[in-house]
């Protein structure tokens, strides 16, 4: 069986935002045995696992990746939209717009320490549209 619903994550601010919870309580009851997919449809912004219960791995990803891909290289083609557009895209592109995760008796199987993360790279991306298929 597969079941498929679209739904919106809240507006945030740039940076690495835990989204679990706010994604289940999207989703409705899990299959005892599945899997979860998830899709972010914008291309600033990505989906992650990681680190869950220390909050210095958020800050110290986005100074990695601000490092890494920097505002305002001389370089950049693409800058009508602010000097945040074209970073977010490669960030994106780094970190990945799509997740499976098993699900086993009802639950996410996760890692004890990982969480879902939203990572918003733009200052102002606005809400962030999922599409979220789970087979069973």
């Amino acid at each position: 069986m597969v079941t498929q619903n679209e739904f919106t994550l809240k507006a945030r601010p740039r940076g690495i935002h835990l989204v679990t919870s706010e994604i289940l309580g999207h989703l409705g009851q899990l299959p005892s045995c599945g899997l979860l997919h998830l899709i972010i449809k914008h291309t600033s912004a990505a989906l992650a696992l990681n680190e869950n219960a220390d909050p210095d791995v958020r800050h110290d990803l986005n100074m990695i990746f601000d490092r890494l891909v920097p505002e305002n290289a001389p370089y950049y083609l693409h800058t009508d939209e602010g000097p945040d557009d074209m970073p977010s895209h490669a960030k994106a592109i780094i970190v990945g717009s799509t997740l499976t995760i098993p699900v086993t008796a009802g639950r996410l199987n996760l890692g004890t320490w990982q969480g879902i993360y939203l990572c918003e790279f733009r200052d102002y991306g606005g809400p962030r549209r999922v599409v979220a298929t789970v087979v069973s």
